[in-house]
C-alpha cells in the first residue's frame, strides 16, 4: 500500500509517512519518572501527534514486559458534562474495553458496574484501579488521553480520586499516570457546580511530579518526512520548498502533513510533477485557508475566548500588553499552540496562523465586500496590479465606512488594520497572496503583497472558481511585489512619518518589493477627515515611497 501524509488522528506507520514517535519523545526522562513511581502530565497543542506517542509508549513498555501498559481516551466521557454518574461509567466502560483488546484482560469489564452501583461516582474509578492492580502480575502504567476534555464536577472527580489512590501505588493502584492534554493540569481552573467555586487542577491533582511538552517537529525532521515521500515515490521537493515550509509551519506537525499532502496528493499539478516547488507550495498553503480545514477552523475558533482577546489583540496593533492580560492568559495562548516565544519576544507560531488569524477576524468583513468591489477594476492591461488607484479607493471608503465597518469587528482596536487587509483579500483573491507580519510592540502591522503578472490575454481562474490556480498563476513570469507599511498616529505626524519611511523601505528591501506604501491612520476623534486624509511621495534610500493618510 502506498504511503502518504497524515492529517487526521494516530499516525499508522504502515499507512504514513512519519517521524517515530518515540523519538520525538525523551523517552529515558519518561522511563525514569515512570521507574520511580511518579504521576506526571504531557501536553502540547492539538494534533501535534500526543496520541500517537502515547499509543507507542504504551506498546514499548508491554514488549518491554515489565509493566502492564494501557492507553484510554477519557473523551469519550465530554458529553456527560457535569454529570459525575455518565461521566465515570463512560470511563470505566472506556478502560475495561481497552484492557481487553489490549491487555487481554477482562478482569475490569467483570467488576465495574457492582462497584459503581456500591461505591457511586465519587469512589468507582478508584476502587476499580485498586482491584486492577491487586490482580495484575505487574505494576500498571495508565496513559489518560485528551483529560482536559472533561468539563466540571466529572473533572474534578477523576483528579481526585487518581490523587486519593497516589499512597497506595504500586502494589493497590497504578505505579504510574501519565495525563496528556492540551494544557497542563497546573493550568486548569475548572467550575464546580457542587461546590458553587472554582477548583484549580494543581490543587485537585497536587501529586504532579513533572510536567513534559511535546514539542513541534525541528527542521530536520520535516525535512526527513518529506524525504520519506521522495524515496517511495521519487517526488522531490525542492530546497527552496523546504526553507518555504519551514517559514510557513515552523514546524507545527499537522500543519507540514497538511502542506505535504494538498501538494502532492490534491493539488493537479503536484501529482503530474517530479518536483515540488514552492509556488506549488503556496497554492497548496492557500487552498487549506480558503477550504477552512479544520485544524485552522478550531484554532481560528479560539480567538472568541477572552483570555485569547486580551494577548491576540494587542499583537494585531503592533502594541504591548496591558494590564488586564495575565501571565496564565500567555500560558493558555502558548499552550493552544497559536503563540510562540522567540528572539524577538512573542510571537504568532508561524506564517500560517499569522494568516489565519486576522483573516479569520475579517471574513464577515471580506463577504460584505465583494458585491462593492470588482478586482478588475484594479489590473491594468499590462497585468499590474494598481496599487495606488486601489489604496486611493480604500482611503474613500475608509472616509466613509471606516466608522460603522469597525464596529463590526470584534477586535475594535485593531479595526484599522483589519479593515484594509480585509479589502486587500477581495482583491488579492482574484490570484495573488498576502504575507503578513506583526506582534508586540511593533508599533506597525507589515504586509507584503505578490501578485503574478500575466498578459491581457492569460485566461485567469480563480481560486473561487475552481478551489486551484491555473498553471499560469503559479508559474508567472514575473511576480509583482508591494510593501504596505500600516501605522497609527501616536506621535507627531513628522516622526510617525520618518519612522516608517525607514520601516517601509527596511522591509522592501528584505522582501524585494518593486513598491512601498506608508499608511497611517489618524484615530483623533476631534480631526476633520481633510486633515486626516493626504497622499504624497517620499524619497528614501532613492526608492520613492507613497504615504498615505487616513
Amino acid at each position: 500500500m502506498k504511503r502518504f501524509f497524515n492529517t487526521a488522528g494516530p499516525v499508522k506507520r504502515h499507512n504514513h509517512y512519519c517521524i517515530p514517535p518515540l523519538e520525538r519523545l525523551n523517552l529515558p526522562e519518561i522511563l525514569s519518572l515512570i521507574n520511580q513511581e511518579k504521576y506526571f502530565v504531557l501536553h502540547a497543542p492539538r494534533q501535534t501527534g500526543k496520541t500517537s506517542c502515547l499509543l507507542a509508549l504504551m506498546e514499548y513498555l508491554n514488549d518491554q514486559g515489565r509493566y502492564d501498559c494501557l492507553y484510554v481516551n477519557v473523551e469519550i466521557a465530554q458529553s456527560a458534562r457535569e454529570n459525575v454518574h455518565r461521566g465515570i461509567k463512560a470511563i470505566l466502560n472506556e478502560i475495561s474495553e481497552r484492557a481487553r483488546i489490549y491487555l487481554k484482560y477482562d478482569g475490569i469489564q467483570r467488576i465495574w458496574p457492582e462497584i459503581l452501583s456500591v461505591s457511586g461516582e465519587e469512589g468507582a474509578l478508584n476502587t476499580v484501579l485498586t482491584r486492577w492492580a491487586e490482580e495484575s502480575s505487574k505494576p500498571i502504567v495508565l496513559l489518560m488521553d485528551e483529560i482536559d476534555s472533561l468539563i466540571g464536577d466529572t473533572l474534578i472527580s477523576v483528579l481526585r480520586q487518581l490523587r486519593a489512590g497516589y499512597d497506595k501505588r504500586p502494589q493497590h493502584f497504578p505505579q504510574s499516570i501519565i495525563l496528556c492534554g492540551v494544557r497542563d493540569v497546573r493550568d486548569y481552573r475548572i467550575h464546580s457546580d457542587k461546590e458553587n467555586s472554582i477548583i484549580t487542577g494543581g490543587s485537585a491533582f497536587n501529586i504532579k511530579a513533572e510536567s513534559l511538552r511535546l514539542g513541534d517537529f525541528t527542521q530536520t525532521e520535516m525535512a526527513t518526512l518529506y524525504q520519506q515521500h521522495t524515496e517511495e515515490t521519487g517526488q522531490i521537493f525542492l530546497p527552496e520548498t523546504l526553507v518555504l515550509s519551514w517559514e510557513y509551519t515552523n514546524g507545527q506537525p499537522w500543519l507540514v502533513n497538511a502542506l505535504g499532502y494538498e501538494t502532492c496528493f490534491r493539488l493537479p499539478e503536484g501529482k503530474l510533477h517530479t518536483e515540488i516547488t514552492p509556488d506549488m507550495l503556496a497554492q497548496a498553503k492557500e487552498n487549506l485557508i480558503i477550504r477552512r480545514e479544520t485544524h485552522l477552523d478550531q484554532l481560528a475558533d479560539k480567538l472568541k475566548e477572552e483570555r485569547v482577546f486580551r494577548v491576540i489583540h494587542p499583537m494585531l496593533q503592533g502594541l504591548d500588553m496591558d494590564k488586564s492580560a495575565s501571565y496564565e492568559d500567555v500560558q493558555y495562548v502558548a499552550d493552544l499552540g497559536l503563540v510562540r516565544r522567540s528572539r524577538e519576544g512573542l510571537v504568532i507560531s508561524n506564517a500560517i496562523y499569522r494568516e489565519i488569524i486576522p483573516r479569520q477576524i475579517s471574513y464577515i468583513t471580506q463577504i460584505n465586500l465583494e458585491s462593492r468591489i470588482d478586482p478588475a477594476w484594479y489590473i491594468r492591461e499590462d497585468g499590474i496590479l494598481d496599487m495606488k488607484k486601489l489604496l486611493t479607493a480604500f482611503q474613500d471608503f475608509f472616509q466613509e465606512h471606516s466608522e460603522h465597518w469597525i464596529e463590526r469587528f470584534d477586535y475594535k482596536e485593531a479595526g484599522p488594520q483589519l479593515l484594509i487587509q480585509a479589502f486587500l483579500q477581495r482583491i488579492i483573491n482574484d490570484g495573488g497572496r498576502i504575507e503578513r507580519e506583526y506582534g508586540l510592540g511593533r508599533m506597525r502591522t507589515d504586509l507584503l503583497v505578490i501578485w503574478p503578472i500575466k498578459g491581457p490575454d492569460d485566461r485567469r481562474q480563480t481560486t473561487e472558481d475552481t478551489g486551484y490556480q491555473s498553471s499560469a498563476d503559479r508559474h508567472p513570469e514575473k511576480n509583482q511585489r508591494v510593501v504596505i507599511e500600516l501605522k497609527i498616529l501616536y506621535k507627531s505626524m513628522e516622526k510617525t512619518i520618518d519612522a516608517g519611511l525607514q520601516q517601509t523601505w527596511e522591509y522592501m528591501y528584505r522582501c524585494r518589493a518593486d513598491e512601498g506604501h506608508l499608511v497611517i491612520f489618524d484615530r483623533s476623534p476631534k480631526k476633520s477627515w481633510k486633515k486626516k486624509c493626504f497622499v504624497m511621495e517620499k524619497r528614501f534610500q532613492e526608492h520613492s515611497i507613497t504615504v498615505w493618510g487616513m
